[in-house]
């Protein structure tokens, strides 16, 4: 912790204004260098949160809450006595006085003042600009001004702006149901990044998603009603488009009107002209950094990494550190409504005498362009499609890469094709643009600071932590540097176990192995042969097992013999152990679907147990606080109503969202409840390297949000369309498309190939999503797969998914059918029929909560027990 200064009139302060990325990371530089202990710190942040990633800023539309966009860690914060003020922006300064006066009215003497304004949203000065249904897109409280807008007042939109943000904009209205229309007055969507065959590549690719483009027209005028809410957009070509709500995102301009207003020096179009230290040229007593700022080099950056440098080079001039701020890298890698797109270096091809390399494939949306100088040097390039060689292709920015560049753009199987590791990349390549971290630097932390895990390389050198492109070099320097070090990386499960748990399963597989411990004994290590095992590989290798039960001839009831051995705790008891040692009981709701009696029957077997209910997000019915042995007594209940386990203690199938589709609901064009029904029928109990979650929306409103699904579907008119390897949890992912407009037939084809070949092929504890990110080739190796074969395993992964379907049995009905099995279920094998006496409650809301105290003390009175309790 950092000893904060006592605000005295001796005490230098520093006041920021503006609480952005780039605000942020300058006081993540201040305390880096020790300012923070010596001078007082102010921010006046104008948002009512502090600072997020905007960068991010559309995930909030697959999922990702406020709370988990933000980029304020407030023990940080407080930990560094910075004073942050949230709302309550400056309004002015006095130069000569050297104050800055708050909207709240509070004045702040400075003796630094560093303005991190930020941008803001270029409006056209079209008419009706400002009607109701007309937003911008820029902050959080933006995007939740158009999502309440679009939930009740349109069904079509329209985003005046083909750019980054425009086409992010454009996505979010058709993600939230929206018939969705992009305006670019340019001749080709995304104009600063890509050129007209990128445009073009991408542009086919967007317009197969069911999106509109209008490029070469400008906005004419916002046509309104007499309410004054908008009805459609006249355009420059003389067209008129109907749309109920627009969004304007035709570029930024710098929020420099603070500075205008107290006499620092502008440029001509806008932006606080600075230095090189990033100084005003003004003021010496003033420094502006991010997008207000005219950098020395004459240009205002839209860029986060150029605003971290520029917040890095303002602390080191005012910590009398010797550093310069001259220009930026402006290469950026996105992936836009699920298109990668990348460019680098010179893209354009403006340098004298340069040529283009390139390859297309319009079938495919592939568009890749090097820029080459006459000597060979890689100046820079284009990627549409397929962004995979981005990083490697970035740090060769400026050097002439040791293969031709042709063998660069072709894609795999195509000709002389060449993949090049990052061990061919000089020291000086930047690895991690935003960051400015070079591969020099990410072998230091290796070799010298024994980081030898990504994480620990992310900590050390903050590569990695904003947008995340680099992750994947990240991890392949990692091991080539640990292997040139003559470190052995040890790819095995464990100590147990030398192979992946990939290569276990194809042993379990292929030789029908069907118990733990004839594969120890036969592949695992020298010496773990003959052992008992890890707690690592024993609950891999019985999830294994259990996946292939029907195949290898083991048996499918995970309490069976030796795997009940193997299991985790929760898989041990067929329950979720919570934190006072009690239990919550989920029995299987289908698609939601739940009949009056059903849920008279759960409220009564809540009541009787004295459980405390809650609805989960899977539209299912936790009922928490049951004691291990009242667990049968519960499920014999349950069971005989009709209810089966949930599997929600297991790494398996959890759960099959759904909305009410076409039987309710006015836009639904599929019976989505059916399908969800039908699908986690179909794969209920299914082991898997971890848990899985689907979700089946029953129009492109997308109201049971299966684009956060391991596997979700989402109707249209002609089908189906099936989504893959999203997440919503603590790194949500954006599921990709991996099919689209699939009958029934053709949907659980792809989902029994796709599960079973994640399953096949996953690492440990592994989700959808990162598998999907880590194996080679990613989302398209994983199409040519399942969809076209290209191994010829889809008829193999389409039986052994057969045999699971066919061999399901409920684990809680097996187990209260079986005396031997019951016999578990008890606090205490010596004392079956004492109950735990720490397990106790306390009300709360009409229903109880756990009595935490009693860990502590390991007992309690008995009169002091909650009644009920204890029943049964």
């Amino acid at each position: 912790m950092t000893a904060t200064p006592e605000a005295t009139e001796a005490t230098p302060t520093i006041v920021l204004v503006g609480h952005g990325m780039v605000g942020q990371r300058f006081l993540e530089a201040l305390a880096a260098r020790g300012l923070t202990a010596t001078h007082r710190v102010v921010v006046l942040c104008e948002e009512p949160r502090p600072a997020y990633d905007r960068v991010a800023l559309t995930s909030y539309f697959s999922g990702r809450t406020p709370e988990e966009l933000s980029m304020t860690d407030m023990e940080f914060i407080n930990d560094h006595g910075i004073e942050l003020y949230v709302g309550d922006p400056a309004e002015t300064v006095d130069r000569a006085a050297r104050t800055v006066t708050a909207k709240s009215g509070k004045v702040f003497a400075y003796d630094t003042l560093v303005l991190a304004t930020g941008s803001y949203p270029f409006v056209p000065p079209v008419p009706n600009k400002d009607a109701e249904g007309c937003f911008v897109y820029r902050t959080i409280e933006d995007l939740l001004a158009i999502e309440e807008y679009a939930k009740t007042k349109a069904t079509t939109g329209a985003v005046v702006g083909g750019g980054l943000l425009g086409l992010e904009a454009a996505g979010a209205l058709k993600g939230l149901g929206l018939t969705s229309h992009i305006v670019e007055f340019a001749p080709r969507l995304m104009p600063v990044q890509v050129d007209e065959g990128g445009g073009a590549a991408l542009l086919r690719t967007i317009e197969e998603m069911g999106l509109t483009v209008h490029t070469g027209v400008g906005t004419q005028e916002i046509v309104v009603d007499e309410a004054g809410a908008v009805t459609g957009m006249k355009l420059s070509d003389g067209s008129e488009l109907a749309t109920d709500l627009v969004v304007f995102s035709a570029g930024v301009r710098p929020r420099d009107q603070l500075a205008r207003d107290c006499g620092l020096t502008v440029g001509e179009r806008g932006g606080i002209t600075v230095d090189e230290q990033c100084r005003t040229v003004a003021d010496p007593h003033v420094f502006a950094i991010g997008e207000c700022a005219l950098a020395a080099d004459g240009r205002v950056y839209g860029l986060v990494a150029p605003g971290y440098e520029q917040a890095e080079t303002a602390a080191a001039t005012i910590a009398q550190d010797e550093s310069a701020f001259t220009g930026a890298d402006l290469s950026t890698k996105l992936k836009l409504l699920g298109v990668d797109v990348a460019s680098f270096g010179d893209a354009h091809g403006a340098t004298e005498d340069c040529l283009d390399v390139v390859y297309s494939d319009s079938r495919a949306g592939l568009y890749k362009k090097l820029v080459i100088g006459r000597d060979g040097t890689l100046l820079g390039g284009i990627l549409v499609g397929d962004a995979e060689a981005y990083g490697t292709l970035k740090a060769f920015t400026g050097s002439v890469p040791p293969v031709s560049p042709e063998s660069l753009v072709l894609p795999a199987g195509a000709g002389e094709s060449v993949q090049l590791g990052p061990t061919a990349l000089p020291d000086d390549a930047i690895i991690c643009s935003c960051n400015n971290v070079r591969k020099g630097t990410i072998r230091g932390v290796v070799t010298e600071h024994n980081c030898t895990t990504v994480p620990e390389v992310k900590k050390c050198t903050k590569a990695g932590t904003t947008c995340g492109s680099c992750v994947k070099v990240l991890g392949q320097l990692v091991t080539a540097e640990l292997e040139a070090s003559g470190i052995e990386v040890d790819k095995g499960l464990c100590g147990c176990f030398a192979q992946t748990r990939e290569e276990l399963y194809e042993i379990v597989l292929a030789l029908r192995i069907n118990t733990y411990q004839d594969l120890l004994d036969r592949y695992g290590r020298d010496g773990a042969r003959g052992g008992d095992g890890c707690e690592v590989c024993k609950p891999a290798v019985a999830s294994i097992i259990a996946s292939l039960a029907p195949t290898i001839g083991a048996s499918g009831y995970v309490l069976d013999g030796e795997q009940a051995a193997l299991q985790d705790s929760n898989d041990h008891f067929l329950a979720n152990l919570q934190k006072n040692g009690s239990y919550s009981v989920v029995p299987r709701i289908p698609g939601g679907e739940i009949t009056p009696e059903g849920l008279i029957t759960i409220g009564e077997i809540a009541r009787d147990f004295g459980l405390y209910t809650k609805i989960t997000g899977g539209q299912r019915i936790d009922m928490f606080g049951a004691r291990v042995e009242q667990l049968p007594l519960i499920w014999m209940r349950l069971v005989d109503a009709g209810f089966e386990s949930g599997h929600a203690y297991g790494k398996a199938l959890r759960t099959v969202k759904s909305c009410v589709g076409s039987t309710w609901c006015r836009y639904g064009v599929q019976d989505s409840v059916r399908m969800a029904i039908d699908l986690e029928l179909r794969y209920r109990g299914l082991r898997s390297p971890h848990k899985l979650k689907s979700a089946v929306s029953g129009c492109a409103r997308e109201c049971a949000e299966a684009q956060s699904k391991d596997f979700g579907v989402i109707a249209t008119t002609n089908g189906w369309n099936l989504y893959v390897g999203g997440n919503g949890g603590a790194t949500p992912r954006h599921a990709d498309l991996l099919a689209q407009d699939l009958s029934d037939a053709e949907l659980i084809r792809l989902i029994d190939r796709f599960l079973m070949f994640y399953i096949r092929t996953a690492d440990r504890l592994e989700r959808t999503s990162t598998w999907l990110e880590r194996i080679p080739g990613g989302l398209d190796h994983i199409r040519d797969v399942v969809v076209e074969d290209s191994l010829g395993i889809c008829e193999e992964l389409e039986s052994l998914m057969a045999a699971h379907v066919a061999n399901y049995a409920d684990e809680w009905a097996t187990t209260i059918n079986n005396p031997d099995k019951l016999a578990r279920f008890v606090s205490f094998v010596n004392a079956p029929d004492t109950p735990d006496p720490v397990v106790g409650f306390v009300p709360e809301r009409d229903q109880v909560k756990p009595d935490l105290p009693l860990l502590s003390i390991g007992m309690r009175p008995a009169e002091d027990l909650l009644e009920g309790s204890a029943q049964r």
